[in-house]
């Protein structure tokens, strides 16, 4: 059912596919039986309107779902649609709980947007690792913010947080 699944997910994203239906079909088959991959693409397709109607509400559904079962990329999008109350109610506290989540668990935007909550909250060493690490993997804005925020810390903070990264570790997540 998995190779099922990026099958289906190759066809929904290819130039022209062959059988938007059918790819649909096999795709909700493989998130009913619970892969938290296809129910990431399938939220996507709803969510992004790529061959389904877009459909909010049912694409924060299927988000959910593969968040909770450890699906990292879901993580980080549904704390974005509590951030704007896009497809359910807003809320900062569980926006700011799922991106967490996908911080932990190695997603380099989440990181980087969790670094800047912590800054903002005024927890400046947290957010110091967090931005250290969105920075090691490529957000390079991550890293102007950090110089500010470096500026204001003593060396002391300023080589814990550099050691907290240095030692930090992801959560596991899932990939099925």
């Amino acid at each position: 059912m998995v190779s099922m699944c990026a099958v289906m997910t190759s066809i929904l994203y290819a130039a022209s596919p062959p059988d938007n239906e059918e790819a649909i079909k096999w795709l909700y088959k493989a998130a009913i039986a619970g892969y938290v991959r296809a129910q990431y693409q399938l939220a996507l397709c709803l969510h992004k309107h790529r061959g389904l109607s877009r459909n909010l509400h049912e694409a924060v559904r299927w988000y959910l779902k593969a968040a909770e079962g450890g699906y990292v990329r879901a993580m980080y999008n549904i704390a974005i649609c509590y951030s704007v109350g896009e497809g359910l109610v807003q809320s900062h506290k569980l926006a700011k709980k799922w991106m967490k989540r996908a911080a932990d668990r190695g997603h380099s935007k989440a990181q980087f947007e969790y670094g800047l909550n912590l800054f903002s909250e005024g927890n400046m060493t947290k957010a110091v690792v967090y931005l250290e690490l969105a920075t090691r993997a490529g957000e390079t804005a991550a890293d102007h913010v950090k110089y500010v925020i470096f500026q204001e810390m003593s060396t002391t903070c300023r080589d814990r947080a550099m050691l907290l990264a240095d030692n930090w570790r992801p959560l596991p997540s899932s990939s099925r």
